[in-house]
């Protein structure tokens, strides 16, 4: 386990975020460190002349990027980790490997929280339909706090007819936390499959595989992983060693990087996760700028900018509550994150109406069905958290 290092201050020098733009909105897409940017721009400068590229190039990088994000992680086995290039393609491999699952049967059902997101309710529609599996959705709950009681749903609702779990550490809504050991815990008691998304939580929460022990996760890399579009990043347990990929690319088999062999055609895979990658997984331009942002995070390390962005709102929100407005409580691993937070406005307010009235004041944050999605990160100060209050005040006494 890593030690976590004195605490973080702001880290605002190394974006190129400009002067009295107020984004709070990570949760849609994080902004480019300006060493990531460089990395990027020294991988297209490298690439206008490939001259003595070798076969291990074509390899390397995405060795070092499992291994970061092993790190991040908290798994002990790199080879457990593919390069995805979205939750989509990940969680499509759960899917395409769910009729291999060992005492799966029709009649039983796959879980699911209620308003999850497209990716992780999508991918299960065609199996579903296969293998004669119903989709149980656990809802959240009305009343406040959310967080306890719909944790409480979602543990009751996996049962000895349950085959799959998707579960998410952070609502990518409302902020609000599973507790994804006791999830872990009652999916293995009943033999079900857990498949987690960590694209809201994974990079600035805290996410501990040994604990949870999924058989999935999967993660998107341009939101909390700091990195570029179209590239993520996904761990398969051992229940996947010996599944079935959904590409059959040449880069997946044994041997692969032996360019001079490559027409003795090699049946066996690469070990554990490695058939999984999305075909062409080296992303020469991408993949050194996801290797810088996640050498950042590690630096920065989850446990602290949980405690920065907490600090940095703390006064926020109940200025914000005497509003009008309500938040999910603090409550442990069943309430909410410091890093996304839903705030439910009053009733009868439209809550695109108001994300573009902070749109024109420069306040960026996200609107999600009844609640504003707000997500700050070590780029922000003190000054953006009193912008966002500055202007809701402004809009709800209107």
């Amino acid at each position: 386990m890593r030690t976590v290092a004195s605490q973080l201050t702001t880290q605002k020098d190394k974006f190129s975020l400009p002067d009295g733009i107020h984004y709070l909105n990570c949760a849609t897409r994080a902004p480019l460190s300006r060493t990531v940017e460089q990395a990027g721009l020294d991988a297209i400068h490298r690439d206008s002349n490939p001259f003595g590229l070798r076969p291990d190039d074509f390899f390397s990088g995405a060795i070092r990027v499992r291994a970061l994000f092993s790190d991040l992680i908290n798994n002990p086995d790199p080879d457990r980790i593919a390069v995805v290039p979205s939750v989509s393609y990940g969680m499509a491999v759960v899917a395409r490997n769910l009729p291999n699952k060992p005492g799966i049967r029709a009649g039983q059902h796959i879980v699911l929280v209620g308003s999850e997101f497209p990716s992780d309710v999508y991918a299960w529609d065609r199996v579903c339909i296969e293998l004669g599996l119903t989709i149980k959705t656990v809802p959240m709950p009305d009343e406040f706090p959310r967080g306890p009681r719909w944790n409480e749903r979602l543990l009751d609702a996996i049962d000895s007819h349950t085959a799959l779990v998707i579960a998410p550490p952070v609502h990518w809504m409302y902020g609000i936390r599973f507790d994804l050991e006791a999830v872990g815990q009652r999916a293995r008691e009943v033999g079900a499959w857990l498949a987690v998304d960590g694209t809201q939580a994974i990079g600035a929460l805290p996410v501990n595989m040994a604990a949870i022990q999924p058989d999935a996760v999967v993660c998107a890399g341009y939101k909390w992983l700091m990195g570029p579009y179209s590239l993520g990043l996904a761990y398969y347990g051992p229940a996947f060693d010996d599944g079935t990929p959904l590409e059959e690319g040449w880069m997946n088999r044994l041997d692969s990087n032996q360019f001079h062999k490559l027409m003795d055609y090699q049946p066996v895979y690469r070990p554990k996760a490695y058939r999984y990658n999305v075909g062409e997984h080296t992303h020469f331009v991408q993949m050194p700028m996801l290797e810088t942002s996640l050498e950042q995070l590690l630096d920065w390390q989850p446990e602290r900018i949980q405690t920065y962005t907490n600090e940095l709102m703390q006064d926020a929100w109940p200025a914000l509550e005497q509003l009008g407005c309500q938040i999910e409580p603090l409550n442990g691993t069943q309430g909410r994150s410091h890093h996304l937070v839903g705030l439910w406005l009053p009733e009868h307010t439209d809550p695109m109406a108001v994300q573009q009235a902070l749109q024109a004041e420069k306040v960026s944050v996200s609107a999600r069905a009844r609640a504003l999605r707000i997500a700050p990160h070590v780029y922000n100060t003190p000054e953006d958290a009193d912008a966002l209050v500055r202007v809701l005040t402004k809009v709800l006494t209107m």
